[in-house]
């Protein structure tokens, strides 16, 4: 019978290293075999995870969020489009409204799509004003025209204006938005200045060739699977993720199969699968990149409902051994900084994060108040909170009786910033990637030792002996 060890089981031998500082290791990784992150951390495809708020936080600071499924496929659409708008270098199809927009109208426009401002534009599609959430701060009449309450004073740039002469135009004539437009007046895109400060504020953060944020987002392997898939891709998305709970089925690897030939040019992570042979036959099926875990999560029962699984960090091992340089991202069980460095050390090219980030300002839900503390609601996607949702959305009739949970719902601490957690998680794995004397990830993986330690161990290794304050 073979052994499974989990992260507890074991802790990375230090060795001898030449780095400095932290701040001299590089934590740059692949997500897939086409798409490169600066931070190996993506945020689970959960509806109490990853939402756009979570995907910019994500992106910004050098990883990738991945939208969840539980969406109608205009939800998912509409989710993909606000983080894809929310940094760019050119805005390339802006929003634009008719003078004959009510304030209300506008007003409801901007908030559903996160904007701050709109293009006005005549019957011919030609430029003719500006609306910002400026204009309609203390306007009262929500049935006055946007046509009345616009900016007509316009300054414009003309296509083909570098990102340079645009910042010096904003600056000099103290705007905040330039529109770009063609030789025939119409709109062509957008420049703004927030965007530009973005580009200095995060200048790790992860984009496409087009300097917009990377995104993902997850599709199942039934029914409107591939319509969605087509809406996504048509939306921008970076990549699919083909997720499931049981990855290496029949059903699974022939939606890939079927996926990679619908959408060639789209990168594919597949999974969720916990040997070497899931992984092989995802790959074969066309995944670029293929995620590990079955049961590890925080809110996942599987193991105990099915008595199925692979304790994570052996999953990590076999899967990685298989992948035969495919990226393999390790979904579930992360508690802190160490399991990341534990995770990558053992294989994985990213890891995916669901409790730590359940907790925090950016993720889905509301804050809750419990005996003086506050918390967020996590749930399981086979819990049976997450499939009575599922059912509403769907429509389904299917009996409640008929559903065997596999998740629970319950609650994490409230922890702020998503972006606090992030650098916290990141620095400590800076600092896993120094006592294992690498430079790399690559190097990591390289020289990383594992020791098996007793529960003897695990207790030396965290504080004993005192009252913590």
């Amino acid at each position: 019978m073979k052994e499974g060890l989990s992260f507890d089981d074991v802790l990375l031998v230090p060795k001898r290293s030449s780095v400095q500082s932290r701040k001299d290791v590089d934590t740059s990784t692949l997500l897939t075999k086409n798409i490169s992150l600066n931070i190996p951390i993506v945020s689970a495809n959960m509806d109490t995870v990853t939402e756009s708020h979570m995907a910019v936080a994500l992106a910004r600071a050098g990883g990738i969020g991945i939208i969840h499924r539980f969406l109608t496929i205009e939800e998912q659409v509409r989710e993909v489009g606000k983080v894809k708008r929310a940094e760019n270098v050119v805005i390339e199809h802006p929003y634009t409204v008719l003078p004959s927009f009510t304030v209300r109208a506008a007003r409801r426009f901007m908030h559903a799509n996160t904007v701050s401002g709109l293009l006005v534009v005549d019957e011919g599609g030609k430029l003719v004003g500006i609306v910002t959430a400026r204009d309609l701060l203390f306007e009262y009449d929500d049935a006055k025209e946007v046509g009345n309450v616009m900016s007509t004073d316009l300054v414009t740039a003309s296509v083909g204006t570098s990102l340079s002469a645009a910042k010096e135009i904003l600056h000099k004539n103290r705007v905040e938005k330039l529109p770009i437009i063609d030789s025939h007046g119409k709109p062509a895109g957008l420049i703004t200045s927030k965007d530009i400060v973005n580009q200095t504020n995060f200048p790790k953060a992860s984009k496409d060739a087009k300097g917009r944020l990377r995104v993902g987002a997850a599709v199942g392997i039934k029914d409107d699977f591939v319509e969605r898939a087509g809406e996504l891709v048509h939306a921008g998305v970076d990549v699919i993720v083909v997720d499931i709970a049981h990855g290496h089925s029949d059903g699974a690897i022939a939606a890939v199969r079927k996926l990679k030939s619908l959408f060639p040019d789209n990168e594919l992570i597949a999974g969720n699968v916990a040997t070497a042979e899931g992984v092989a036959d995802l790959i074969s099926a066309g995944a670029d990149a293929v995620k590990v875990g079955v049961g590890p999560g925080s809110v996942c029962t599987t193991r105990i409902v099915t008595g199925s699984g692979v304790p994570q960090l052996t999953a990590i091992i076999d899967c990685a051994k298989s992948a035969g340089g495919v990226p393999v991202i390790a979904d579930g069980g992360i508690k802190n900084s160490g399991d990341v460095a534990k995770s990558v050390a053992a294989g994985a090219f990213a890891v995916m994060i669901g409790g730590l980030l359940a907790g925090t300002d950016e993720s889905p839900g509301f804050i809750v108040t419990r005996h003086g503390a506050r918390y967020k609601i996590i749930r399981g996607m086979a819990s049976l909170g997450a499939n009575l949702n599922r059912k509403e959305k769907e429509k389904s009739e299917r009996d409640i009786n008929d559903y065997v949970p596999e998740g629970v719902e319950a609650m994490v601490p409230y922890r702020g910033c998503a972006m606090d957690v992030i650098n916290q998680l990141v620095g400590g794995f800076r600092s896993g990637m120094s006592y294992c004397g690498s430079k790399t990830i690559k190097e990591m993986q390289k020289n990383a030792e594992f020791v098996k330690i007793t529960s003897a161990g695990m207790k030396e290794s965290k504080p004993h002996d005192v009252s913590v304050l």
